[in-house]
């Protein structure tokens, strides 16, 4: 996907966060998500850290080369380990903590991802990142790991809310692309599933049954290793 297909998909679910975010009540920031043990304010307050990594990213030192995939990305090593992830929890919560209301969260949810939109479209289409975790990408592929936190986090918070998904058909096909290559859309006539079915089974949120695995596994699904 090109850089400028990426951050339309980036921003246009990133704005749907944010008008869903907007005018919760306090009751409703502290329901308990599925990703335990974060709260809605604690799971919005992960989304904004994991893309305000970005702003540094554009400022250090620029890679050689990009040597790591989207998909390769989300391979399961030690950045999805218990040590990690429980830092990662930490990182989320006092963040969250730390702004107080919701609407403080909001603000400044929205502001970092506009920032982030802002900077990346002023960069060239083969600009090669360094993630925190060492990793050399293309610009575009990070930020379609960013799409990924955005839309499933995104549908984590609708469930806890009680609330019908928003999930947008830009960050719904980025999500099926990274998973079913290139033939995508073949692969979901096949499947019969719509967008949020895929994305609900393909991240372990809902149930996949034993002829789903088969088939999944027949049309070679790349599962990714999610925190």
């Amino acid at each position: 996907m090109t850089l400028s297909g990426a951050l339309d998909a980036f921003r246009l679910e990133a704005e749907c966060l944010s008008r869903a975010a907007a005018g919760l009540s306090e009751e409703e920031w502290r329901l308990p998500t599925r990703c335990e043990p974060w709260t809605v304010r604690e799971l919005l307050g992960h989304v904004r850290v994991v893309i305000a990594w970005l702003p540094g990213m554009l400022t250090a030192a620029e890679p050689a080369k990009a040597e790591v995939s989207a998909v390769d990305y989300y391979r399961p090593d030690d950045r999805f380990d218990v040590p990690t992830n429980t830092a990662r929890i930490g990182v989320a919560q006092d963040y969250a903590a730390g702004l107080g209301s919701g609407a403080a969260l909001v603000e400044d949810f929205t502001a970092t991802w506009q920032l982030v939109d802002r900077q990346c479209r002023a960069e060239r289409e083969d600009r090669v990142v360094r993630t925190r975790h060492g990793d050399a990408m293309l610009l575009s592929q990070f930020l379609l790991t960013r799409v990924v936190e955005i839309a499933v986090h995104g549908l984590d918070i609708a469930d806890a809310l009680g609330r019908p998904p928003w999930l947008t058909r830009q960050a719904g096909d980025v999500v099926m692309e990274l998973q079913l290559g290139p033939d995508w859309r073949s692969a979901m006539r096949e499947l019969g599933w719509d967008r949020l079915t895929f994305l609900r089974k393909a991240t372990g949120r809902q149930r996949l049954e034993s002829a789903d695995a088969a088939r999944v596994e027949r049309l070679g699904m790349r599962w990714l290793t999610l925190a």
